[in-house]
């Protein structure tokens, strides 16, 4: 049985490999007529598969995720710099002030406390009198006013009687005492008042009213130049035609309490007015030809003072140029210091019947000095965060509604904040009112975000959308029905 029946199954087998072949060169000969390429699997290299896309597609919401902006980019003039590191300090005997006590006393009265802003002539303690030589001067300044009085009426009887009848002699003596005795009482005046009293103060001593307590009032401010000449700060005066100084001034310390017995000369309370500060950097021995450059060509320094970006304080129109560079190097930095003068901003700050001054810089601030080294003219300026690195290539992204094409440039110069690029034609240009502009707008940040997403082939058209000629995103009008 088994023998006939393998024949049969052999014979089977033949024609089903026959029909087998037959229809798998109809299929070739169909594919190859259709222009259908056969399927191989190739393998993809490293290279090939993180080769990011020139053009991609990213909708509305990822932009939004993202927080991208995107703007034409004007041709400008750039300046290459070095970065030092500054501070703002105090103008010496301008920006603050040591009130000291004029005599030896006891503290009987604090006007004012510390937060408080006060105007010169303002009273700003009470002394109650301990010095005897206050106590004499006054005495023999009374003696002396009404000494000077009694000669007076003297001569002037010895005058009325005739100069026939009384000695020339006489005449002069009194003439003499009299000259002696107003010497005497303008010494005692200039003495008092060298202890802080005032003119009316010393006009009732001169009539028989001796002063047991002292007013210590604010001094008028009235800086000069030869007072800035011995702190080597005669440059940073304030220029004759400036802004009009500011004359209330706060009271940054107190020094003393109340009851307190204070000595001549002892301070009782620091006074501070920042109107007119100065920036302070610090450089190393090597940089000060570019210092010095600065200073030759009138070369401003760049000041960025690190405030926050929300800030409401009005934009800084005041050119930095260096005044001031010291010829002596700190011994342990071994940096020297060079100065800039600084014109601060304030606001008003009511607490009832009291108003405070609010000061935009305050001495102690860090900022950060860029000193110019070499210009650059028509240059495109972005920020750090619009360029991404590959090596040694950098690349922008430009924005055309939701399509973003990644652009190869040439960069000049970058820094922490920022990236100087070439105008070379990578981004093309137009001019309007003289000015030069890229026709495309570049994205402002997440350079490195959106190569990453090229990369990753997140560049395709998403399921149920297409694009516009305008680069712009659409959902489909069909879609969902």
């Amino acid at each position: 049985m088994h023998r006939r029946l393998r024949p049969f199954i052999l014979s089977s087998c033949a024609l089903l490999a026959i029909l087998a072949g037959g229809w798998w060169g109809y299929a070739r000969r169909s594919a190859n007529l259709r222009g259908d390429a056969p399927t191989i699997d190739t393998p993809v290299t490293p290279e090939e598969a993180n080769s990011p896309s020139a053009t991609m597609i990213v909708g509305d919401q990822a932009q939004k995720n993202l927080g991208l902006t995107a703007k034409p980019l004007k041709s400008e003039t750039f300046w290459k710099t070095i970065a030092v590191q500054g501070m703002v300090v105090d103008r010496p005997s301008i920006s603050d002030q040591e009130i000291v006590a004029p005599a030896i006393g006891t503290v009987s009265q604090i006007v004012h406390v510390a937060g408080d802003t006060v105007r010169p002539g303002d009273v700003l303690f009470t002394l109650k009198l301990a010095s005897e030589s206050l106590h004499q001067a006054q005495t023999e300044l009374f003696k002396t006013q009404k000494n000077i009085e009694l000669a007076t009426a003297r001569q002037k009887r010895l005058a009325a009687v005739g100069s026939g009848v009384i000695p020339e002699a006489t005449l002069i003596e009194v003439a003499s005492e009299i000259a002696r005795l107003e010497a005497a009482a303008k010494a005692y005046r200039l003495e008092l008042s060298n202890r802080g009293f005032s003119r009316d103060d010393i006009a009732g001593v001169a009539d028989g009213q001796l002063l047991a307590e002292i007013s210590v009032v604010v001094p008028p401010r009235m800086p000069t130049r030869d007072s800035l000449a011995v702190a080597g700060l005669s440059s940073l005066a304030p220029p004759p035609l400036g802004p009009p100084r500011l004359e209330r001034l706060e009271i940054q310390e107190l020094k003393v309490d109340l009851g307190q017995q204070v000595q001549a000369g002892q301070t009782l309370c620091r006074l501070s007015n920042h109107q007119s500060l100065a920036i302070e950097g610090r450089a190393f021995r090597d940089e000060t030809s570019l210092l010095e450059r600065s200073i030759k060509e009138g070369w401003p320094v760049e000041v960025d003072f690190q405030e926050d970006a929300g800030s409401d304080w009005p934009a800084i129109d005041q050119p930095f140029p260096i005044r001031y560079i010291a010829n002596t190097i700190d011994p342990v930095t071994r940096t020297f210091a060079f100065l800039m003068p600084l014109e601060n901003q304030f606001k008003r700050v009511d607490h009832g019947n009291t108003t405070q001054l609010l000061w935009r810089f305050r001495p102690g601030q860090k900022v950060r000095l860029r000193i110019r080294v070499e210009k650059l003219d028509d240059v495109l300026v972005v920020p750090a965060e619009a360029v991404v690195w590959e090596g040694a290539d950098a690349f922008v992204f430009t924005q055309n509604a939701n399509t973003f094409e990644r652009k190869g440039v040439h960069v000049l110069f970058r820094d922490r904040d920022r990236v100087v690029i070439a105008n070379d034609g990578s981004l093309p240009t137009y001019v309007r009112r003289n000015e030069r502009w890229t026709i495309a707008a570049v994205v402002r940040k997440a350079a490195a975000q959106l190569n990453r997403m090229s990369k990753s082939g997140s560049s395709a058209v998403p399921k149920g959308f297409h694009i516009h000629a305008d680069g712009s995103l659409h959902k489909n009008e069909d879609e969902g029905k």
